[in-house]
């Protein structure tokens, strides 16, 4: 009796944990998905896909909680049920989920509209950076690229004395 109560333990704990799992990740996709969305409204093709999208991973996610559900109580009535079975009905149903909305048109202008915004990020912190780095007196990249500059037309402007020089010397030569 005490090894089937461990297990019912086993099983509950790992049911609780996986279902929190389960709705932080979806609660932290649709906050994602609002922030990305709050600074532009999509076109209403593009927000009624992304909303079908959504409601069939939500029904994905239902699926799987009837999943659960339906194992819990074979295991109740005393079939044998691995704790890790719970776990891969999550992880399959999240990977499943995930897919209906990652293929929506919604999706790709959300994602289209946060490597945006972190490119631009990104371009900022480097300004900061570069001028800081000028404040500092360390070479910028600006500087960098400006000696480069220099250097290659430094070569170029050698490369043609020297050809000018054999010329000049192959003249006297002859």
């Amino acid at each position: 009796m005490d090894e089937w109560n461990q297990m019912v333990d086993e099983m509950n704990e790992a049911l609780a944990e996986s279902f929190d799992q389960s709705m932080q990740a979806q609660t932290a996709f649709m906050e994602s998905w609002n922030d990305v969305f709050a600074d532009s409204t999509p076109d209403d093709e593009t927000l009624s896909e992304g909303i079908e999208g959504y409601n069939e991973a939500y029904e994905v996610w239902m699926d799987a909680a009837e999943q659960m559900f339906e194992r819990s109580v074979d295991a109740a009535q005393g079939e044998e049920v691995e704790a890790t079975e719970f776990r891969d009905i999550w992880l399959q149903s999240a990977n499943k989920a995930f897919k209906e909305v990652m293929e929506t048109s919604a999706f790709a202008a959300a994602n289209g509209q946060l490597v945006e915004s972190m490119l631009e990020l990104r371009q900022e912190a480097d300004d900061v950076t570069q001028e800081s780095l000028g404040e500092l007196g360390f070479a910028t990249r600006e500087d960098v690229v400006e000696v480069g500059e220099r250097l290659v037309e430094l070569e170029r402007r050698q490369q043609d004395l020297e050809d000018k020089l054999d010329r000049v010397l192959d003249a006297l030569e002859e």
